[in-house]
């Protein structure tokens, strides 16, 4: 047998002597009057003759980080909402029974506490028990006894393995929530309603992406799952909806990276009577108010960087390529709005394909510093209004930030007969090879025919913004359960099956 088989037989055994003291291994409610850290937030700075002249009692509960000493007396840490506290248990303050119990614990099991605070000799904050109450068992040792657990397939893989034993994981959990609470209040305050739009759609539409395509068995329908809302929230602004928002799952058919998982969340809003420009200035208050709200300050520390939430630089996709290019032969901007030039250099199929392509070879990896870049080719942006000073180009921006994009938004197209002609161009392109390419969209046509005021329309990346919020270097890091390959079989079930057979007659 081998020794992860002994260990789970050897607590396997343990469940039945648990309930041999009447203890239930896979217990019942445990009411707590504080959790550990609302205990270390009311009580932790107070002195040991503070803590000995007030006797304050508690009822808290965790699980077992560390176990020290089984004779008459012994320590122990519970971990409980991302904080730890030391549990000190002595055999003439417990019941028999009670002493009994603590010699059957094991590391990773979850237990409640009964008694009260004070300071240990080495001034360490802890509890003294005066109960103790079972509430779960561990059948699997914990990694490394809790000194970490450092295997990335393993922590991803099993995210509540990782949630154990690296605490630090909890807190960017917890960012990620903030991150989410931050854009709902600012958004609500703001006048925005939040919706909910189809994640199955008959034409997938609203980004340049490959779908992931399902079947729906009663209507014979093949359907796809959503790569963005954007066509249906726009839909809601036709329909009188001035400011909606969405806090959605897209699903794209691509590769995975460090910065791409096929199922990732975006915020996307829509603002009817304002262009692009007025999402700028909003971004840049948006995005200062979340880091305030998620770090407690404007400037944040991503890797070897600093970043600035309080100073965005603002750039033209032009501008951006003269600041960038590398090398002494800089092109001037007279050179940029040749058109010959730009597709000359950059190799695509149009003029503004070329110069997409010069942003993304020289540009993009090096907006470290939050940045905005707008002006875009039309030829990539088939949803965006037209600029008026250059119809090559759309009223259009993005965000960047440590070499990645987070945020996309524009003066949304609300010309029918314009985007009847932009889908056309799309399907060219499609024709040509472009798995991306936008499809054509006869009822989001209709529902421009409508009407649909002046508006502008922007998303941004949870994900991604989290990452730098956090300073995680892996988009996996900040999705809980990101997509992996499967690991093949896993046979704790069979192992349960095994255990349950070999143990003793009568347990």
């Amino acid at each position: 047998m081998s020794l992860e088989n002994e260990l789970l037989a050897q607590r396997f055994r343990r469940t039945h002597e648990l309930e041999a003291l009447g203890h239930r291994p896979y217990g019942s409610r445990f009411d707590y009057t504080h959790t550990v850290p609302q205990l270390w937030k009311e009580h932790g700075e107070k002195n040991a003759e503070a803590l000995e002249a007030t006797k304050i009692a508690a009822r808290v509960c965790g699980r077992i980080q560390s176990i020290r000493g089984k004779g008459k007396a012994g320590f122990m840490h519970i971990e409980h909402c991302g904080e730890k506290l030391q549990v000190y248990v002595k055999i003439d303050l417990l019941s028999e029974d009670g002493f009994k119990l603590y010699q059957l614990l094991d590391i990773g099991d979850t237990i409640g506490v009964e008694g009260t605070l004070f300071r240990t000799r080495t001034g360490e904050f802890s509890i003294q028990a005066a109960k103790l109450t079972f509430l779960s068992k561990t059948l699997l040792s914990m990694p490394e006894k809790f000194h970490g657990l450092e295997d990335v397939e393993t922590r991803v893989r099993q995210r509540y393995l990782d949630l154990i034993a690296n605490l630090d994981v909890r807190k960017t959990f917890v960012a990620r929530a903030k991150v989410v609470q931050s854009l709902r209040r600012q958004l609500d305050e703001r006048g925005f309603i939040e919706v909910e739009t189809p994640m199955m759609q008959p034409l997938y539409g609203g980004a340049a992406a490959r779908p992931f395509v399902t079947h729906h068995n009663t209507l014979d329908l093949d359907l796809y799952l959503r790569i963005a809302p954007e066509l249906y929230l726009k839909r809601l602004i036709v329909g009188g909806m001035d400011r909606v928002y969405e806090i959605n799952r897209n699903f794209r058919n691509e590769g995975i990276s460090i910065q791409h998982n096929p199922e990732f969340t975006m915020l996307e809003f829509y603002q009817a009577f304002t262009d692009y420009e007025g999402l700028m200035d909003f971004t840049v208050e948006l995005l200062r108010q979340t880091a305030i709200d998620v770090t407690g300050g404007t400037t944040v520390q991503f890797g070897d960087h600093t970043l600035d939430f309080s100073n965005i630089r603002r750039f033209t996709m032009r501008e951006a390529v003269l600041e960038f290019w590398p090398g002494d032969n800089k092109p001037s901007m007279e050179n940029l709005q040749d058109a010959e030039w730009v597709k000359a250099r950059g190799g695509k199929h149009t003029p503004g394909e070329s110069l997409v392509e010069l942003f993304e070879r020289y540009v993009e990896k090096n907006l470290i510093q939050p940045t905005i870049i707008y002006e875009y080719p039309v030829e990539v942006s088939p949803l965006s209004m037209r600029n008026r000073r250059d119809p090559a180009f759309v009223d259009r921006f993005e965000i960047f930030c440590a070499g990645m994009e987070i945020g996309n938004a524009y003066t949304e197209l609300n010309d029918p007969n314009e985007q009847r002609k932009r889908f056309e161009q799309q399907l060219g392109m499609k024709e040509r090879g472009d798995e991306e390419a936008h499809q054509m969209d006869e009822d989001y046509v209709r529902a421009l025919c409508y009407g649909m005021p002046p508006t502008a329309g922007e998303g941004i990346g949870i994900d991604r913004l989290t990452m730098l919020l956090t300073n995680s270097r892996s988009i996996r890091d900040v999705i809980l359960f990101p997509l992996l390959r499967p690991e093949g079989e896993i046979h704790i079930a069979s192992l349960l099956r095994s255990v349950e057979a070999d143990a003793p007659s009568g347990v």
